[in-house]
């Protein structure tokens, strides 16, 4: 099972329609579960760690748990899906964490098997978990040897 927790709720009904549709796209090849926490808006300290306690309610100490960060490690999309599919063989689940805007608490930093970046740019949060689930959806299309990854 692929579970993805994100900081904050998608607003914008075009992003609705791409998780929807990426959703029911991946459903084929995995159980999959999107999970948003709500976003606090405190002093940065205050709100990473209101967030982290609404992050670890979902998590589960068997899950192999990715976050993702910019300082994390860069791998293009075959790599990426080699990553899923030897993880999925030694773990049951996959935990995806995806930070507000201040990023992720230490502690669920320290808590991570592997850090993933897609970049060292920064993108909007809601934007991001939909280009996380196209990633997530291209590696089993490259896993499974279908058509879409050129």
């Amino acid at each position: 099972m692929i579970k993805i927790i994100c900081v904050g709720k998608l607003k914008e009904k075009y992003l609705k329609d791409a998780k929807d549709e990426y959703l029911k796209r991946l459903s084929k090849y995995s159980k999959i579960e999107l999970i948003e926490v709500n976003d606090e808006d405190y002093d940065i300290n205050k709100t990473l760690e209101k967030e982290k306690d609404s992050i670890l309610k979902y998590v589960n100490k068997k899950d192999y748990i990715i976050t993702l960060e910019i300082d994390g490690n860069m791998i293009d999309s075959v790599s990426f899906s080699k990553k899923i599919n030897d993880t999925l063989i030694n773990n049951s689940d996959i935990t995806f964490i995806i930070g507000g805007s201040y990023g992720l608490h230490n502690d669920i930093k320290e808590m991570s098997n592997y850090k993933l970046s897609f970049s060292k740019m920064t993108f909007p949060h809601q934007l991001f978990r939909i280009m996380l689930l196209e990633q997530i959806y291209r590696s089993f299309k490259i896993l499974n040897n279908e058509t879409y990854h050129k």
